[in-house]
């Protein structure tokens, strides 16, 4: 058995063993639109989901439409979004995608990996949870997560999440590209801590040969 075919097996062991550690999993930003996930997706960059959550609310309450993202008051989008970091830039990159979104899609969050990366503020993981969460369409979402499990794992030696992402596309399969994304960041966050990684614990430490004897 080539090495490809035997990364194909542990990828469906570790799926079917995380899924059963997190039934049901859902995308962790909230969200009742493309657009609304576009802009948490923006916003949890260098910054937390949970704090994401936390300010998402009293911006879509005051911002209903892409238009009105486009014509809002930097400075008042800026102080919304403060709490969650770099917040020039991603009012900046907010305002930007909804003037473009009017612009060249008629007002509707396109829905093709090419047409997102176009985007302000958008590459290609934030688009891959578009794709994946918003349009029903597999991606693998490559953060910081994704990186380190997926070398842990030996899924990959590379560091570039295109890279990774490439590597990745040979072993899982497409229709589990989202699930798999959405699995392994949970598990990063929950058991395989950056700082301290429970190896002992760790549900999936039989397939992993980096794990701690």
């Amino acid at each position: 058995m080539n090495k490809i075919e035997e990364n194909k097996q542990r990828v469906r062991k570790i799926l079917g063993k995380l899924e059963k550690v997190y039934p049901a999993i859902q995308c962790p930003l909230k969200h009742s639109n493309p657009w609304e996930l576009l802009v948490a997706t923006i916003l949890s960059a260098q910054c937390t989901d949970k704090r994401v959550n936390l300010v998402t609310p009293a911006l879509f309450a005051k911002y209903r439409t892409i238009r009105d993202y486009a014509q809002a008051c930097s400075g008042e989008l800026e102080k919304l979004i403060q709490s969650t970091g770099f917040y020039r830039s991603k009012a900046k990159n907010i305002q930007g995608a909804a003037e473009a979104i009017l612009r060249k899609y008629n007002g509707k969050v396109p829905d093709r990996m090419e047409d997102l990366v176009e985007l302000p503020g958008v590459g290609r993981k934030t688009a891959n949870v578009l794709l994946g969460h918003a349009f029903d369409t597999p991606g693998l979402s490559v953060d910081t997560h994704m990186i380190r499990l997926n070398g842990l794992l030996g899924f990959t030696r590379h560091r570039s999440p295109v890279k990774i992402e490439h590597d990745l596309m040979e072993i899982v399969p497409v229709k589990k590209w989202t699930l798999y994304s959405d699995l392994i960041i949970r598990h990063g966050r929950v058991r395989c801590v950056a700082r301290r990684p429970e190896c002992a614990r760790c549900e999936i430490k039989v397939y992993c040969p980096s794990a701690k004897k």
